[in-house]
């Protein structure tokens, strides 16, 4: 964890990280049982009785728990940078690098906000399902519209964060 949300533990920056950590940890939670109904879907194929629609629940538990794990990597600096281009630069410099990659997530998270919102509607006004269970999709889009909304939140604190280091002149 970065040494900026440590030390901004408590208001609206304390708030933020707190619910973005918990809904991480919910994505763990949900990825967890991914691989609980795939095991039950190996040893059941072992006796002749398989999970039913166990690709079903892989393929949408799966998207839920990686688009809820986004906010914290973004919280925590933990999303790919390029150092080998910032290696010999300036701590303003890389300042400045980390303020625009906070800013093209907020836009981003927003752009994802926007057209998902729209997919999800889709989705039900065609009344899509998965094959074998019947699980409406939009279901799915609901908690990754929740991830987004957060993902705009962390970027939003780590933005702040940004500018107030890069008017301080360092990271």
């Amino acid at each position: 964890m970065s040494n900026t949300l440590k030390a901004s533990s408590s208001g609206f920056t304390g708030a933020a990280s707190h619910l973005i950590t918990l809904w991480a940890l919910l994505g763990g939670g949900v990825l967890l049982l991914v691989v609980a109904v795939n095991m039950l879907s190996i040893i059941g194929s072992v006796f002749g009785t398989p999970f039913p629609g166990d690709f079903e629940l892989t393929e949408m538990g799966v998207a839920i728990a990686v688009f809820a794990f986004l906010p914290y990597c973004q919280l925590v600096g933990a999303n790919v940078s390029a150092d080998i281009f910032t290696a010999g630069a300036s701590r303003r410099v890389i300042a400045f690098f980390t303020l625009l990659g906070s800013l093209v997530a907020l836009v981003f998270a927003l752009l994802l906000i926007w057209r998902m919102y729209y997919g999800m509607l889709d989705q039900k006004d065609y009344d899509y399902t998965t094959t074998i269970l019947q699980i409406p999709h939009w279901m799915a889009f609901v908690p990754i519209l929740i991830s987004l909304a957060l993902l705009a939140l962390a970027a939003l604190v780590t933005l702040l964060q940004d500018m107030a280091a890069l008017s301080r002149g360092h990271h």
